[in-house]
């Protein structure tokens, strides 16, 4: 499965798009998947957003990812969850999930990648890469050597996270990235498909080097 470019959808930084218009938007730039990401919304309201959100992925071709709510993902037939280091247990929810599900993990040291790759995930984000502001939560970034050492230790499709753009994606990829996961990059810009556009191109033309 692809994950070049992994757009995470955010409505406080989106100018006033839901977080479907989002989705609609980031893959008609080339995003191979969408993660829905909203903490505020009670479980009801996320399940809708994840609903329109699924209509908008299925029919573009792209992967779905709810962050954090398995049953959320489950009930609106995500391609997958995204779980962090206090969520749900991977094994736990591998056990609950169906066949073919996807399960990633946030990590943030080699050990938690091979621990990740052991109990069961489809793929680990190293979380934050660089130091960002779109996750008040995400602590200060890890660095590049940190990506490089969980690439050596992995073999799962390694994503990272965190403070990434245009003008870093090449070093990100270059130092073992399968794929980038970003916020800001894409979902904060004016345009939010051509910004997209600019870092597939960057992310193709970094693999191609």
């Amino acid at each position: 499965m692809a994950y070049d470019l992994y757009v995470i959808t955010d409505e406080e930084i989106g100018h006033g798009l839901s977080h479907a218009e989002i989705a609609q938007r980031a893959v008609a730039g080339g995003a191979d998947a969408i993660q829905l990401r909203d903490k505020r919304l009670s479980g009801r309201d996320l399940f809708a957003a994840a609903s329109a959100v699924r209509e908008v992925t299925h029919d573009a071709g792209a992967l779905f990812i709810v962050n954090d709510r398995l049953d959320v993902a489950l009930a609106a037939d995500a391609n997958g969850v995204h779980l962090g280091e206090n969520d749900l247990p991977i094994e736990h929810a591998r056990r609950i999930s169906p066949p073919g599900f996807i399960i990633g993990a946030s990590v943030g040291s080699v050990a938690a990648a091979a621990s990740a790759e052991v109990a069961g995930a489809d793929y680990v984000a190293l979380s934050p890469t660089f130091s960002t502001a779109s996750k008040a939560d995400a602590g200060p970034g890890h660095g590049l050597a940190l990506l490089s050492a969980i690439r050596s230790a992995v073999s799962l499709p390694l994503i990272a996270i965190g403070g990434i753009n245009p003008e870093n994606v090449g070093d990100v990829i270059a130092a073992g990235a399968d794929g980038v996961a970003v916020i800001s990059a894409v979902v904060g810009q004016p345009d939010i498909t051509a910004a997209a556009r600019e870092m597939r191109a960057r992310i193709a033309a970094a693999k191609a080097a």
